[in-house]
């Protein structure tokens, strides 16, 4: 699998990341936008002991379910994470869907955060203490 990651800039000076995934001649392309990769931060962080959940996801990234579950369902149309049914009881709300990213989405989603640190870095656009 080729990960290749190319930097767009916009006419009005913000950043763009655009994720290109080639896999299996499939070209997919996946903005990556602050709310996106708050999201996979959130993913990425996750364990067997508090796994990610949508409105967990919502709360750790500070973002509402109009912006999480659209990016969810991206990232699950891309093969990045599976989803499933709370199984265990949970009286008084409706079951929890659990999301964990795939062993190749957890790859390329640490591989795209790194990159995009490493070319933040070179432009001089990496936050930091003063």
């Amino acid at each position: 699998m080729v990960l290749d990651i190319r930097l767009y800039f916009v006419l009005d000076l913000r950043l763009y990341f655009v994720l290109d995934i080639c896999s299996s001649g499939d070209m997919t392309n996946m903005r990556l936008t602050k709310p996106t990769i708050a999201v996979l931060e959130t993913l990425l962080s996750s364990t067997r002991d508090d796994p990610a959940w949508g409105l967990s996801i919502c709360r750790k990234a500070d973002l509402g379910p109009g912006t999480v579950y659209p990016i969810l369902d991206r990232l699950a149309e891309r093969g990045w994470i599976t989803s499933h049914e709370e199984t265990g009881p949970h009286p008084g709300r409706p079951a929890r869907r659990f999301y964990e990213l795939t062993g190749t989405g957890r790859q390329q989603a640490a591989e795209a955060l790194e990159n995009r640190r490493d070319r933040r870095f070179k432009l001089g656009l990496a936050g930091g203490g003063a």
